[in-house]
């Protein structure tokens, strides 16, 4: 007679991992909102919105790398204009551990009299760092006619 037995350690499923999507949609606006604030403020220094190693993509130049060199292209540009910009969190899309969320947006630029001078669109990737979401890429397109 022979006897097998087998001998397996019960495997642990990881913990589930609850992924709230409305309430990542509402912390992606708040960060929206808070940095257009800061920049319609003219504050740039603690900007917080974009990760170290941010890389953003603006219309017609080269793509911006790091979070210095992105902070030092919008402060010139503050220093040439007094526009506001508002952004608009449309749809987000979040991996299954809530690690990462794609942000679909719309984003509105008024003059100092309140004229609409540039509309569009924006995508950005946003990591989970340190408890918190920064952007890790992003880039816009204006949906306003070529002139």
């Amino acid at each position: 007679m022979i006897v097998m037995y087998s001998c397996n350690a019960k495997q642990e499923k990881p913990a589930e991992v609850v992924v709230d999507k409305e309430q990542i949609k509402r912390d992606i606006q708040a960060k929206e909102d808070e940095f257009a604030a800061n920049y319609n403020a003219g504050i740039l220094k603690n900007i917080g919105y974009y990760a170290d190693d941010a890389t953003t993509f603006y219309q017609n130049r080269a793509p911006l790398v790091g979070r210095d060199a992105i902070v030092e292209f919008l402060r010139s540009d503050l220093m040439n204009n007094s526009n506001k910009i508002t952004f608009k969190t449309k749809e987000v899309f979040v991996s299954n551990d809530g690690k990462q969320v794609v942000e679909i947006g719309y984003f509105t630029v008024v003059d100092s009299s309140n004229t609409t001078i540039n509309t569009g669109n924006y995508m950005s990737l946003f990591e989970k760092r340190d408890d918190k979401y920064v952007c890790v890429r992003d880039m816009s397109a204006s949906d306003m006619p070529l002139q």
